[in-house]
């Protein structure tokens, strides 16, 4: 039984991470965000990081996270491994958190595994800076 629960369990948090929410070509990103007028929430990182696995785990499985980055953001994951980052953007270290606007501008970045109430700290934190 325990046996059970556990790859149940398992089996969940794969199909938690939203990942239809996402976009993974940064240009689209943009034209996108220009079409709706909304910022960006650039998140880059990569296949085999333990701590990009981990954070989108525990905090981007969460429905408050994704539905207030989903409300206020377009989406944008790449992968060091998978996509093209454009050069501004630092791409070891990750996971890395960027926020942009509707053009790309960045506004506030940080990086790190975040649980759900830092996250949503570092959302604040974003606001204040779009308001500078």
């Amino acid at each position: 039984m325990k046996t059970l629960f556990l790859l149940l369990t398992f089996v969940i948090s794969l199909f938690a991470y939203e990942t239809d929410s996402w976009i993974h070509n940064y240009d689209q990103g943009v034209k996108l965000a220009q079409k709706e007028h909304k910022n960006i929430y650039l998140f880059i990182g990569a296949d085999k990081c333990k701590f990009c696995k981990i954070f989108k785990e525990k905090t981007l499985s969460q429905k408050n996270v994704m539905d207030r980055l989903k409300k206020d953001y377009i989406l944008i994951y790449l992968s060091r491994d998978q996509h093209t980052i454009p050069d501004k953007f630092e791409k070891f270290g990750a996971p890395r958190h960027y926020f942009l606007d509707q053009n790309g501008k960045i506004i506030f970045a940080t990086f790190g595994v975040l649980e759900p109430s830092g996250f949503f700290t570092i959302l604040d934190e974003a606001d204040l800076h779009q308001k500078d």
